[in-house]
């Protein structure tokens, strides 16, 4: 019984364990079934419920998934991350600064070193250069000359040992040299033709005339006590009642003179004339120890050597209208020659003042032979044969007053001239008196002719022409032998074009030279007679650079542009400091050596210039045949494949530099980009500013340090003709001249400077044009189109000598100079001119490039459109000036094979020009 009903009481239990087993079996199905679904439906709608800022497992914004804790773990450890990321980023940044300033800091220092090796380098060429130089001297054993003192004649005059004669004056035996010594300069006294009883009788013009060449001529002194040369002026006398003074009584009045010192020493008596018969009453006058100058001379008076025969003065206050002068060209005119003359059979003479005598009686003892008439029937002949058109007329309707024997002038000057003016040749016939040796009516044919353009031609070879000791006729006038009348015609038209043509044009310099004014007539009787005695000339006056104080900002840096000449090389650095090129390289003996070759030289670089006998002198480094004498050619290389070209400079001249002349006018920025675009040029001297405009340049303008000096110059007025103005700043024989707006590159330059160093008489420069002749308008016009022919180089970026700006400033005849002002313009042609007027060379024009203008620079006056309107009215009216166009064409062009040509070292180097 127990133990069933243990058992009933002991089965409850397990039935309640089996059902608690369901249960929990129940439970956990649905806790691992149930739940995780609910929990899925939960998840999935509670970003839903929360909204789009506070979803945690739904899509977030910036497209990034994340889910709960461990996504947030991650974006923190992303920003972390990315911020040490933007540290790092502005370290390397920082870093990258550092390496670029260090970098800039090495480039500073390599250009220091560079700096220090060229100031070491510039040190060594120095030392180099004064040894070679000191080394040079010792060898030579000559110092370097500079300008002497002047010295000038003491109060005591040594005694001379009197003449034989009068007549037998010569300078070496008259002329007291101990008054004039080499360093003198040639004081002139002028006499008041006050002082003097005679000086009331002289013509009013000619005194006038006398006394206004006399205040401008360089070489006349106040001081009679230091003078060295003492002038009289004894006539032309007027047409008065009152006869001439005797010769006993002029003789007295002559010695009665304050400085004549008993003997006349020194002394010049000089007699102009105005007309065709003069008085010459110094015949038969003892002149002593003085000389004579004047147009009319007997064979017994004129004392050769000593003596002076001057030409007429005609014009004796007024200037020459250079606009009414005929042309040269066209060479030959409407007459072969012609001749207008009445021969004067009278022998009424006024040479002499004894009673008159016959004309057998007058040459008895040389008798010459008469062939004026055999001239008169040989010219007749001529004409009358119709073979060329001559005009001969041996009667006039108006003769003027003439010597005996001697051909009179037919009517007045202007009548005369009409004639000369179609005439290629004009005859002038010698008196038939052959002791008549010069008269003034020759010198007055002459005279025209030559004014006018019609070759002399002079019959008779024993004239004696003006001033022909100094001056050879032969090249401006044909001197015929009288027996030679017969084959005069034959003679003249055997003459070329080209032979005429430049017997007129030496013709014409020698009438605007030594005849055309009283001023030159003064000129070159004061210069024969210092030429003679053989005292250089006195320098040339230069002009003063009256330089405006500026003040100068930083280094300035090379232009890119320019100091990238690629593969090229300009030749030998240049490290020398500022070198002048040199002064009074000969002695004085140059003078005595050079003085036929300087008066009488056709048309060339002596002609015109300021240190022939008629002109002040040029300082040495301003000849041409002068440059360079003296030195041995260290940069040429001594034969043989010589010196390559990067390692010398070239030419006969070792050390050259050249100066830059730029003008500019109120463009300042353009100016300072120029100016710095010249830093590292080589060879170069200096730069001198031209300032044109009225207004100084700004006071806080800074200028740029290109190392060399840079003088700026302020000028009197705007004026294109500054620019060749000879500035005493300008110390070197080469000079290029540069506009402010052009834009040249190192290389060319220094390529025109070693191309000007072998044609240094040439204007050698890059922009060329030309002129060309207008046949509808008959006129000549200005052209700068691109062309394979040019006759003109602009000087607005050229080398040319200095000499030149001497020549352009005093020597160019001022009509030019005043239209260059009046149109501000056409002063580069006017140089052009020049330089083809006295070489008969043209310019040299290198490179291939035709413009050279900078870019974004402000508009020049070349672009105006009345600028080529003037510049074909400057070249016409320099035609007339100058009397033929004087331009001349060429095609040659210099360019330098070496520029980019390698040649190997075992070759031979050398500079070649194509």
């Amino acid at each position: 019984m127990q133990r069933n009903g243990g058992g009933a009481a002991g089965g409850q239990p397990w039935v309640l364990r089996r059902v608690r087993l369901t249960w929990l079996s129940f439970m956990l199905f649905f806790i691992l079934v149930f739940f995780p679904l609910i929990a899925h439906y939960y998840l999935t709608t509670i970003d839903d419920v929360g909204g789009p800022e506070k979803r945690i497992f739904g899509p977030r914004p910036g497209g990034e998934l994340c889910e709960a804790k461990h996504v947030q773990d991650l974006c923190r450890i992303r920003e972390s991350v990315s911020e040490e990321l933007l540290q790092l980023e502005a370290k390397r940044q920082e870093l990258n600064g550092e390496i670029a300033r260090l970098n800039l800091r090495i480039e500073a220092c390599k250009r220091s070193i560079d700096s220090a090796k060229q100031d070491l380098l510039q040190l060594k060429n120095v030392i180099s250069q004064t040894e070679h130089s000191y080394k040079e001297l010792m060898a030579q054993n000559q110092p370097k000359l500079s300008l002497p003192v002047r010295l000038l004649p003491d109060k005591d005059d040594p005694a001379l040992p009197p003449p034989k004669s009068s007549r037998a004056c010569r300078l070496r035996s008259c002329f007291d040299y101990a008054r004039c010594p080499l360093t003198s300069g040639f004081p002139v006294y002028m006499y008041d033709t006050g002082s003097y009883p005679w000086g009331e009788h002289i013509d009013p013009l000619v005194r006038q005339a006398f006394e206004a060449a006399a205040k401008a001529n360089i070489y006349v002194t106040k001081d009679p006590n230091v003078a060295c040369f003492y002038v009289v002026l004894v006539g032309e006398l007027q047409e008065t009642s009152s006869p001439p003074p005797s010769p006993s009584e002029l003789e007295k009045q002559l010695k009665a003179l304050p400085y004549w010192r008993a003997d006349g020493r020194n002394h010049l008596l000089l007699h102009f004339s105005r007309k065709s018969m003069t008085q010459n009453f110094l015949y038969n006058v003892s002149t002593e120890r003085a000389a004579v100058a004047q147009t009319t001379f007997l064979e017994q008076q004129y004392r050769e050597g000593f003596d002076l025969v001057v030409s007429p003065l005609v014009h004796a206050l007024s200037e020459p209208n250079f606009l009414e002068i005929p042309p040269q060209v066209p060479v030959k005119r409407k007459y072969l020659f012609t001749f207008q003359g009445e021969r004067v059979e009278s022998l009424r003479s006024s040479l002499r003042e004894a009673a008159p005598q016959s004309f057998e009686e007058e040459i008895e003892r040389d008798p010459p032979a008469d062939y004026d008439d055999r001239i008169i029937g040989t010219l007749k002949a001529v004409q009358d044969s119709h073979l060329d058109q001559v005009l001969v007329e041996f009667t006039c309707k108006t003769p003027q007053p003439s010597l005996p024997t001697e051909w009179a002038l037919c009517g007045e000057r202007e009548e005369r001239l009409v004639v000369l003016k179609d005439s290629t040749f004009a005859l002038v016939i010698s008196p038939g008196d052959g002791q008549l040796v010069a008269s003034a009516g020759c010198g007055m044919r002459l005279f025209e002719a030559l004014e006018v353009g019609a070759i002399p031609v002079v019959l008779g070879d024993h004239a004696k022409l003006p001033y022909h000791q100094l001056i050879r006729w032969s090249e401006a006038a044909i001197i015929v032998p009288k027996p030679r009348i017969t084959e005069l015609h034959f003679l003249l038209r055997s003459l070329s074009d080209n032979d005429l043509l430049s017997m007129r044009r030496q013709g014409r310099f020698l009438w605007e030279a030594y005849f055309s004014t009283s001023e030159n007539v003064l000129n070159t009787i004061l210069a024969s007679f210092r030429t003679s005695i053989q005292v250089p000339a006195a320098p040339i006056r230069e002009e003063h650079a009256q330089e405006i104080p500026h003040k100068a900002g930083k280094l300035a840096g090379t232009d890119a542009n320019l100091a990238d000449n690629g593969d090229l090389d300009l030749g030998p650095v240049e490290t020398e400091p500022p070198y002048a090129s040199p002064r009074f390289l000969r002695n004085f003996t140059y003078t005595a050596s050079d003085t036929y070759r300087a008066w009488n030289r056709a048309p060339g670089p002596f002609h015109l210039f300021p240190h022939t006998p008629l002109d002040p002198a040029l300082p040495s480094e301003a000849k041409f045949l002068g440059s360079g004498t003296g030195f041995r050619p260290i940069g040429g290389g001594t034969g043989g494949s010589g010196k390559e070209f990067q390692a010398a400079l070239g030419g006969n001249v070792p050390r050259e530099q050249f100066t830059v002349v730029m003008l500019t006018y109120e463009r300042e920025e353009v100016l300072m980009n120029s100016l710095e675009r010249l830093n590292g040029l080589p060879y170069l001297n200096k730069v001198v500013v031209v300032w044109n405009s009225p207004k100084p340049p700004s006071d806080d303008l800074l200028w740029p340090d290109i190392g060399l000096p840079i003088v700026v110059v302020h000028t009197e007025k705007n004026s294109l003709n500054n620019r060749f103005l000879p500035w005493d700043a300008v110390e070197t024989e080469a000079i290029l001249s540069i506009d402010d707006d052009a834009h040249l590159r190192h290389d060319e330059i220094m390529f025109g400077f070693r191309v000007w160093r072998e044609a240094r008489d040439r204007i050698v420069g890059f922009p060329g044009r030309f002129h060309a002749w207008d046949l509808n308008h008959q006129s000549w016009l200005y052209n700068s189109n691109y062309s394979c022919e040019l006759s003109m180089v602009l000087t607005g970026a050229a080398f040319f000598h200095k000499y030149y700006a001497y020549l352009y400033s005093y020597v160019m005849p001022q009509a030019i100079r005043d239209m260059v002002d009046e149109y501000i313009n056409c002063e580069d042609i006017a140089m052009n001119f020049l330089v083809s007027h006295i070489t008969r060379k043209p310019p040299i024009k290198v490179t291939s490039r035709w413009t050279f203008r900078c870019p974004g620079c402000p508009q020049a006056l070349s672009h105006d459109d009345s600028h080529f309107h003037e510049r074909h009215k400057c070249i016409n009216f320099f035609v007339k000036v100058y009397g033929y166009m004087p331009l001349l064409y060429t095609q040659f062009r210099v360019d330098s094979v070496l520029f980019k040509t390698r040649l190997p070292h075992d070759k031979t180097k050398c500079f070649k020009f194509i």
